[in-house]
């Protein structure tokens, strides 16, 4: 939701049409949930940044970076196809990128502090730091 206002509220201050800044930004809604989907399902893949603590600062900051690329292209083929001009669309594209990913970065952090759908990862990293726990106790009692 707040991408979609910032774009809406971008695309609106761009193109002085409050109308046109609400068809870019519904849009968008459609094509970047798929988008956003097809980017979680790729990084989930990918191990790099990974550890046993958990996911690294870097990878969320290499997330944030491959999905700006993916949403900026998306914005900007939008922008161009529903204002008919490639110059709006160009303009709401780079504006996007400095606010977008400030914004994605903020959502990528909370995100990551809730539990929904990592059990997995999350009981493998509790037990982790158990096991190492139980190490340190063990390794001070001798």
């Amino acid at each position: 939701m707040v991408g979609t206002l910032d774009t809406i509220l971008l695309s609106w201050i761009i193109t002085e049409n409050p109308y046109t800044g609400l068809k870019i930004g519904l849009s968008e809604v459609i094509t970047k949930m798929i988008l956003y989907y097809g980017h979680e399902r790729i990084w989930f893949n990918i191990k790099a940044g990974v550890t046993k603590y958990g996911d690294s600062r870097k990878r969320h900051l290499a997330k944030t970076v491959t999905w700006r690329i993916v949403g900026t292209l998306d914005t900007m083929l939008l922008a161009w196809w529903i204002s008919g001009n490639p110059f709006t669309g160009l303009k709401i594209g780079l504006i996007e990128v400095i606010t977008k990913m400030v914004l994605y970065y903020l959502h990528e952090r909370t995100w990551y502090n809730f539990d929904y759908g990592l059990h997995k990862r999350r009981n493998k990293q509790l037990q982790n730091k158990k096991f190492e726990k139980a190490q340190e106790v063990s390794y001070s009692d001798e």
